[in-house]
């Protein structure tokens, strides 16, 4: 699989976790939306580590799930020492290697405006990957709380990168997280006007 060293041209896959076992495997947080395409064995990930010596590549030796967390191997560590030492590093991936149109990623979405029939309602702020669904975390405008948006073709039939632009079709309520009464002006208790 082709690497690159290009930051502009990579993206987040996941972050390395605690040591799994003694025979330098390691767990990690995944962040792509196809962890076992991007961790087969043998493609290489960029390393992005605070360590000092830690590689700036790794290859894939191993791959598996233990329940829903990813375990992942690699050539150049061979022992429980060597991953401890990767702990916290980001591991990356270049964005030509994306075989799926439809696959999405965290730094693609963040900053996006959330259009609900054709006006602004806030923006994106995250990408939370689930196993069975992945959620986009809106910062609503006008309120404290962000929303938890399911990020399935139902609710977000559009995504237009170039235009800054996710179209949203909620179901009633999904945005309004603590969202004020109707009729009721912010910072009046009761719905109370002045008169």
């Amino acid at each position: 699989m082709h690497s690159t060293d290009n930051p502009e041209d990579q993206v987040r896959l996941a972050r390395i976790g605690k040591p799994h076992g003694i025979r330098g495997e390691v767990t990690v947080q995944v962040f792509t939306d196809e962890p076992d395409a991007r961790f087969a064995p043998g493609n290489v990930v960029a390393v992005r580590s605070q360590s000092p010596g830690a590689p700036a590549h790794l290859t894939v030796s191993r791959a598996r799930w233990n329940k829903q967390i990813l375990v992942l191997g690699f050539q150049e560590i061979s022992d429980r020492n060597g991953a401890e030492a990767l702990r916290g590093s980001q591991l990356f991936g270049s964005v030509q290697d994306r075989d799926d149109d439809d696959s999405w990623y965290e730094e693609d979405l963040l900053d996006l405006e959330v259009h609900v029939d054709g006006r602004r309602v806030g923006v994106v702020t995250g990408l939370l990957t689930g196993t069975v669904q992945d959620l986009l975390q809106v910062a609503v405008d006008g309120q404290d709380e962000p929303a938890l948006v399911p990020f399935v073709e139902q609710i977000v039939p559009e995504v237009d990168v170039e235009a800054g632009v996710v179209v949203v079709t909620p179901p009633p309520g999904l945005l309004a997280v603590n969202a004020p009464d109707p009729g009721e002006e912010p910072g009046r208790p009761d719905g109370e006007r002045e008169g």
